[in-house]
Parts: structure tokens; C-alpha cells; sequence
């Protein structure tokens, strides 16, 4: 007889996780849930999926083979729902998102109008959260899809049952007070005085990266979330600061001069959203797509 197909993803989950407990975790059922599917695919199939051992669990050849279909039947539903989202009248629902303010303005509400006219049953919230809560809200199910910000230097782990894609890539700017001599290049950074990101930021972090590459410990003072005031506390002569280029278009940009230079890096923008069995929902791969369609016009140079 042949297996059933939705044990498959159970096989898939096994795969991805490295292990029966995460993926229960993955999938949010028990283990004992996986296990019985791992058994029962064994029991239909005539063979076994799983070498299992001391360490852990690893696929067997017959159980790679099986894990690759798995994915095959995972990517065709993905595009039969890309071709449901693309009928616009038959997707309903409500997306929750959580941004911070670049975010919300560069590209969650450029995204608000052409939703509602391809997807009019879709109903869109938006939430201005720090991305620390916007990612335990993920967890908990109280928003669908988040955005979130990191330096180039750092490397993507989304964590398990998530799925993260790239909005845009902005470079870094460094302003300056308006009375203050201009720096030519990143030499001339090495003894300024930076007005600090908060700790775990991306501006925190490229700050710490501009030291690395000088061989030195940049110098900072104060410590900011919101980029319009670290540009208030720059243009009263507090230091200098990193800003993403998109930070530079609100109120306040004008009372500080902007220098483009290279070598400063840049800042990703990207969404997050859970991937499991039933999710993302078609509503909020419409609300990913739109996202992406934005960023993909915004022009940083």
C-alpha cells in the first residue's frame, strides 16, 4: 500500500530539525506524535526511514529518498498557493505585522494600497513594536509576519519552524554635525566620538565592525533605539553616528550633514514569518509578495 503523504512531512520535519524533539517543536505536536508517523510510514513503506542511534537520528537512504519527495509536494503547494493568491477576490483573512519605523515607511505602507485593491478581503494590522517583542509575538502567534534588521556581518539562523526572506540591502551613512569638518574616509573615523545604538542593534553592531576593521574600540557615548534621535543628539554636537539610508528621508535629517563613504557597510532589512504545516497562510504570502514587489523599486543610491 502506498504511504500516506502527509507522514511525509513528518519524514521532511525529521530532516530539517535533526531530531525527533525538534521537530515536535517544529511542527508543534509531541514527539511521541512523530514518532508514530515515523512508524507508520515505516509499516506502509516496507522498510525503514530513520538509522537511529546513540547521537540522534539520521535518514536512511530509502528515508532521503522519501524526504525529497516530501519537499517536491512542499514546493508545489507552495506555488499552487502563489497561484490562488495571484486570483485576489477568493483570499481572505487578516494579517497581523509587526515593523519598526523604516520599516513601516519604507515598505509596510507602501504595501497597504495595493493590497487592498489585489486583495480585498484581506484585512492588513499594523504594529509598531521593538524587534525583540515582534519576535516573541511571532512565537506566540499574536502576528503573522515581522520585519527585522541586521549588519551585513551577521549570519541568518532564523530559529526552527520560521522562515525569513530578504527585503533590501541599505547602505550606511555617517552624519556629522553641520559645523564639523568632513571626514574623507574611514581612517578619519578612528578617534570620533559615536553617538551608540542600543546594544544587539544593526547600528550597534556596525559600529563595533567599523572598530574591527580600524584595529581600534570605537569611542561611544549614549545609548538609541530611534534613529530620529540619535540625528537630534548629532546635530547638538553630541558625536557622530551611522544611520541606514533609509532612516534619513524623516524630520531632522536637514540639521545634519550626511557623508556617503565606503567602506561603512550596510544594513538588510528582511521579513520573517512561521512555515509549518498549515502556514504561511495565502493571505500572508500575498502580504510577503507585495513586500518584496516595494522593495524591489526603492532606489538607495
Amino acid at each position: 500500500m502506498p504511504a500516506d503523504p502527509r507522514r511525509l512531512s513528518f519524514l521532511l520535519a525529521v530532516q530539517r530539525a535533526g531530531g525527533v524533539l525538534a521537530a515536535a517543536e517544529l511542527m508543534g505536536v509531541t514527539a511521541s506524535a512523530v514518532s508514530q508517523q515515523i512508524s507508520r510510514l515505516e509499516a506502509e513503506e516496507g522498510l525503514e526511514v530513520l538509522e537511529r542511534g546513540p547521537r540522534g537520528v539520521t535518514l536512511t537512504p530509502a528515508g532521503m529518498v522519501l524526504a525529497a519527495t516530501a519537499e517536491r509536494i512542499e514546493a508545489e503547494l507552495v506555488e499552487a498557493q502563489q497561484a490562488i493568491a495571484a486570483l485576489g477576490d477568493g483570499v481572505a483573512g487578516t494579517v497581523k505585522v509587526g515593523a519598526f519605523r523604516t520599516a513601516t515607511h519604507a515598505v509596510v505602507a507602501p504595501a497597504l494600497a495595493p493590497m487592498a485593491a489585489d486583495y480585498p478581503n484581506v484585512d492588513i494590522e499594523v504594529f509598531e513594536q521593538d524587534p525583540e517583542v515582534a519576535m516573541r509575538h511571532l512565537r506566540t502567534g499574536d502576528l503573522d509576519v515581522i520585519l527585522l534588521e541586521r549588519d551585513e556581518e551577521v549570519i541568518p539562523q532564523p530559529p526552527r519552524g520560521t522562515f525569513e526572506q530578504h527585503l533590501l540591502d541599505e547602505p550606511w551613512r555617517l552624519i556629522i554635525p553641520v559645523d564639523m569638518a568632513v571626514p574623507h574616509n574611514v581612517n578619519d573615523l578612528r578617534d570620533l566620538t559615536f553617538v551608540s545604538g542600543e546594544p544587539g542593534t544593526a547600528a550597534d553592531r556596525a559600529v563595533q565592525r567599523l572598530g574591527r576593521n580600524l584595529g581600534t574600540k570605537i569611542h561611544t557615548r549614549h545609548s538609541m533605539y530611534d534613529f530620529d534621535t540619535t540625528i537630534t543628539l548629532v546635530s547638538v554636537g553630541q558625536g557622530v553616528a551611522l544611520i541606514p539610508a533609509l532612516a534619513l528621508t524623516g524630520t531632522g535629517s536637514d540639521s545634519v550633514r550626511v557623508v556617503r563613504m565606503d567602506d561603512l557597510g550596510s544594513r538588510e532589512l528582511y521579513v520573517r514569518y512561521r512555515r509549518t504545516s498549515h502556514e504561511p497562510t495565502v493571505a500572508v504570502r500575498a502580504m510577503v509578495d507585495t513586500m518584496v514587489s516595494i522593495a524591489d523599486t526603492i532606489d538607495l543610491n
